[in-house]
């Protein structure tokens, strides 16, 4: 396995295949191979642009939410979570140590479509115990990819 490729697609994964073999040593048909086989192991599950949503006028709301679960014989968490991650509002789920055992990352139209989703749909499963929702403000830095930095600042200048 070339985890330096994987390192490579991991920061940038339109990088042509020229530049990859660059990087590594590589001539473009090995890298071209060992990606396919990356692939093919599932080391590489897709590909994602990461998009500054909150630059756009139709922005959309995301939060956080802590759910406490009671974990099911024989299965644990894993049917928890599947279930939770099928919900096309849930962009992501994680397993936690400490306080709670899900981290759910949701995303709405607006706080209250989130909300409601919350209520109704995660809250009312059997299995979870509690929830508590974090709504994001902003984002600095996502998936390695800083988000800040570019925008003018109008609030006016300030003098002592």
């Amino acid at each position: 396995m070339n985890t330096k490729i994987l390192k490579i697609l991991a920061k940038n994964a339109r990088c042509p295949i020229d530049d990859i073999a660059l990087m590594t040593g590589l001539t473009n048909e090995e890298v071209e191979k060992d990606i396919k086989e990356l692939e093919g192991a599932g080391l590489i599950r897709g590909y994602k642009t990461v998009i500054d949503w909150e630059s756009l006028d139709n922005a959309y709301v995301s939060a956080l939410i802590e759910l406490k679960v009671i974990p099911q014989d024989k299965y644990g968490f894993e049917k928890i979570a599947e279930t939770v991650m099928k919900y096309p509002e849930v962009e992501t789920v994680y397993l936690m140590s400490g306080s709670y055992d899900l981290c759910v990352i949701v995303k709405g139209k607006t706080f209250q479509e989130v909300a409601m989703f919350v209520s109704k749909e995660l809250a009312t499963m059997d299995c979870v115990t509690s929830t508590a929702t974090h709504f994001v403000l902003r984002r600095y830095k996502e998936l390695d990819v800083e988000l800040v930095g570019n925008e003018k600042d109008d609030r006016g200048a300030y003098l002592l």
